[in-house]
């Protein structure tokens, strides 16, 4: 089961890159253009259908609005198009710079940790 959803999220972040990438190339309709730049205004939008607050149909509304309106856009984009920007997306990702920033978020906590350690013991003054 968990297998399923890791896949099915990997699957839902390369077909949002793609229709990044589809959004600044001049083939795509631009129906499709402005359908993405609403389901991208909706998934950040502060302003829900169904409110957060209210327990599970909040966030339900989300996880059903945003995959349905993302499949609408990749229907709207000719199947040539989209792989080929499939494949764009595919290039973008790399997994070694995910380790990098991995690194150094790690280094700036520990960085912190020090920082307030000395601070702590006198040695900072601060």
């Amino acid at each position: 089961m968990l297998d399923k959803i890791n896949r099915w999220a990997r699957k839902l972040k390369l077909e949002i890159i793609a229709i990044y990438i589809a959004s600044k190339d001049t083939r795509t309709p631009r129906m499709a253009k402005l359908l993405a730049v609403g389901v991208a205004a909706y998934a950040f939008s502060p302003i829900d259908l169904i409110p957060d607050f209210i327990p599970v149909l909040g966030l339900v509304d989300d996880f059903l609005i945003v995959p349905a309106g993302i499949a609408l856009i990749v229907r709207l984009i000719p199947p040539e198009l989209m792989a080929a920007f499939r494949q764009d997306a595919k290039a973008m990702i790399k997994p070694s710079s995910n380790w990098i920033a991995a690194l150094l978020i790690i280094a700036l906590w520990a960085l912190t940790a020090v920082v307030i350690i000395l601070i702590f013991l006198g040695r900072i003054q601060y």
